[in-house]
């Protein structure tokens, strides 16, 4: 258990032993409890009501020593408890944490700047490089918020640490503040008591016996009486400091609370939100890659089958046609019975005009024989 818990179980005391040995320290937080509501008045327990009663009986203005003293341990507790708590929040540098923070913006702002490439080749080169080159930047950026999640996460501890010591600290000020409070009314007690119950006896004394050492001591408990209100006005200043300080150690709470808040929400919100969404743009732009893979198999594919269809068709239809056709086409023959009607009218005209030629060539001989006949004839007289 920390010295701090030993203090928290002591209860406000009151004493004339000005300095105690053990001096207030702050050590390491431990749990935080649950703080007691700020009171801007304080209210005794019975026992300390007695207490303080008791105390005031004890109380001695005669004493200049214990005058100068009265409340002087717990004004120092007070002014111990303030530098105590200055020192806590000089050492705290919430500054790198907000550089942590917008070290993380700014890893996960990378990821929405493309590059952009101009051009017909770029938007090639774009596609071919944008899966590799958003698995770099994942991997870059991953590491980095690892390193920084990290950090936060050791800030975190120490946030939390000063959030449940700055409770410890809250209780251990309303515990100075109750101390400071009884000695101030243990002390109005007693003022009030000595200047109207002793101090007029001390008057009346004065008067009666017209002695001047009655006198003097008259004055001189008058004086006590004065410089006993003004240190009951010194401790209530100091008290006013131990509720001021109150509200003041709350700010530095909530200001440590949020902080760790926003860190919490960071390791557990925003940078498993990252990943995730990285891991889904990964997977996404795998899908993308397929898809068009894919894309391009189904469109040759169907290009195949549409040729092949455009194919089979003339095949088919040829086919058809031929085996529909018979062996000579009836055109073929019409053609072919033409050119033999054709060839035989030539046939038979030549055949006729034949005819005719020799028949007159048989003419032709006869005359000619007639001729030589009648030549032979004449040649013979």
């Amino acid at each position: 258990m920390s010295d701090l818990d030993e203090m928290l179980k002591e209860a406000p005391t009151l004493t004339f032993e000005p300095f105690p040995e053990t001096k207030p320290q702050v050590p390491a937080a431990a749990p935080a409890e649950e703080a007691k509501p700020e009171v801007p008045e304080v209210e005794l327990t019975p026992e300390e009501q007695k207490m303080v009663d008791d105390f005031a009986a004890q109380i001695d203005l005669h004493n200049t020593q214990m005058i100068l003293q009265y409340g002087a341990g717990s004004q120092k507790k007070i002014a111990d408890f303030s530098e105590t708590a200055l020192n806590n929040v000089r050492t705290k540098d919430m500054g790198e944490v907000g550089e942590m923070l917008t070290q993380v913006v700014a890893q996960l702002r990378e990821f929405d700047e493309d590059e952009d490439d101009k051009g017909f080749l770029g938007l090639f080169k774009k596609n071919t490089n944008k899966l590799a080159n958003m698995k770099a930047k994942y991997d870059k950026a991953e590491v980095n918020v690892n390193k920084i999640s990290t950090a936060l996460e050791q800030h975190q501890i120490t946030l939390l640490k000063d959030v449940a010591m700055l409770d410890k600290m809250y209780e251990l000020n309303l515990n100075y503040f109750k101390e400071l409070s009884m000695y101030i009314l243990a002390g109005k007690q007693k003022l009030k008591t000595a200047r109207e119950v002793e101090l007029p006896e001390l008057l009346d004394k004065a008067q009666k016996s017209g002695l001047p050492e009655d006198t003097q001591a008259a004055r001189d408990y008058a004086e006590m009486c004065n410089r006993f209100e003004k240190k009951l006005y010194d401790l209530d200043l100091t008290r006013t400091i131990s509720l001021q300080m109150a509200p003041q150690i709350r700010l530095i709470q909530n200001n440590d609370t949020m902080m760790s808040d926003k860190i919490q929400s960071t390791l557990v919100n925003t940078i498993p939100l990252w990943k995730s969404q990285m891991v889904i743009a990964i997977g996404l732009s795998h899908s993308t890659e397929a898809a068009r893979a894919q894309r391009s198999v189904s469109d040759m594919t169907n290009e195949l089958l549409k040729k092949n269809a455009e194919t089979l068709k003339i095949a088919t239809v040829e086919t058809a046609k031929e085996s529909e056709r018979g062996i000579v086409d009836i055109e073929t023959l019409q053609a072919t019975n033409q050119t033999l009607i054709s060839t035989l009218d030539e046939v038979m005209k030549i055949q006729e005009d034949g005819r005719e030629k020799r028949k007159n060539a048989e003419i032709e001989l006869r005359r000619i024989e007639d001729e030589m006949r009648e030549k032979l004839l004449a040649m013979s007289k």
